[in-house]
């Protein structure tokens, strides 16, 4: 099964693009080529670009004790496993606490490194991290791996409670809803959702059926259109019925 997920605003948005900068982060960042800790630097750049559009610290603090205080109200439920409850609230005090602690403004250790910022400078133009051009940074390069990884884990380090904080928040979300198996007849799906507002869908479906679906959602309505890619890739609109699961999440 293959898993598109589709979010509902703004917020949950710059959550799942930043995510997916975290997930290239740590594979670039374990290589040892110059050029992939050269793709992990870069990526943590990026990073402080999405996330300098919005006070995501305050955000993520607010959601997770509004957590918290929901999975309170479960304490008395004889139907909640008590043990599984009590983890899942002391994963978000520790969370909530790391991030408190995080001082500063969001990746400030980087921005206040006159050397990086020289290189972000830089990065943004096509090729314009050559050695001529940074001649300290080619040098750093080619340092041994292991120093590479520890300059660059040392430069992301006061990040890690905001991405930890982050994905507990994308994770609570997907756990929040339940698939529903549907079929979209002659490739296209329409749900009317009545003014309820949810966060984020996620679409599952098996690969082999070639499938590729594109979805526009609002609070009213939610339509699923598929494709398929032909020779040249185009995607191209897809006729057959598609079963597919479809979980809409909300907190």
């Amino acid at each position: 099964m293959i898993v598109y997920e589709y979010p509902f605003n703004e917020r949950i948005r710059t959550l799942l693009r930043l995510e997916d900068l975290y997930e290239k982060f740590k594979f670039f960042v374990h290589q040892e080529h110059p050029m992939q800790h050269h793709v992990a630097l870069a990526t943590i750049f990026d990073m402080l670009e999405v996330a300098g559009r919005a006070d995501l610290k305050s955000d993520l603090l607010q959601e997770l004790e509004r957590q918290r205080q929901s999975l309170l109200g479960y304490r008395m439920n004889p139907n909640v496993q008590a043990e599984t409850l009590d983890a899942i609230l002391a994963e978000l005090d520790d969370v909530s606490s790391a991030l408190v602690s995080a001082q500063g403004k969001t990746g400030q250790n980087v921005r206040d490194n006159e050397w990086l910022m020289s290189i972000r400078g830089r990065t943004i133009i096509p090729g314009g991290a050559c050695e001529f051009d940074l001649p300290s940074y080619y040098a750093w390069q080619k340092r041994s791996a292991e120093q590479r990884f520890n300059d660059i884990a040392n430069w992301f380090a006061p990040l890690a409670p905001l991405f930890d904080a982050l994905a507990l928040v994308l994770r609570l979300l997907r756990d929040s809803g339940g698939p529903v198996k549907m079929i979209a007849v002659a490739g296209s799906y329409q749900q009317m959702l009545q003014g309820k507002v949810y966060q984020m869908l996620r679409l599952s479906l098996d690969e082999s059926l070639g499938a590729i679906p594109e979805i526009s959602a609002n609070k009213y309505m939610l339509w699923v259109r598929f494709t398929s890619q032909g020779g040249d890739l185009k995607p191209k609109p897809l006729e057959d019925d598609v079963p597919f699961e479809l979980t809409l999440c909300n907190f």
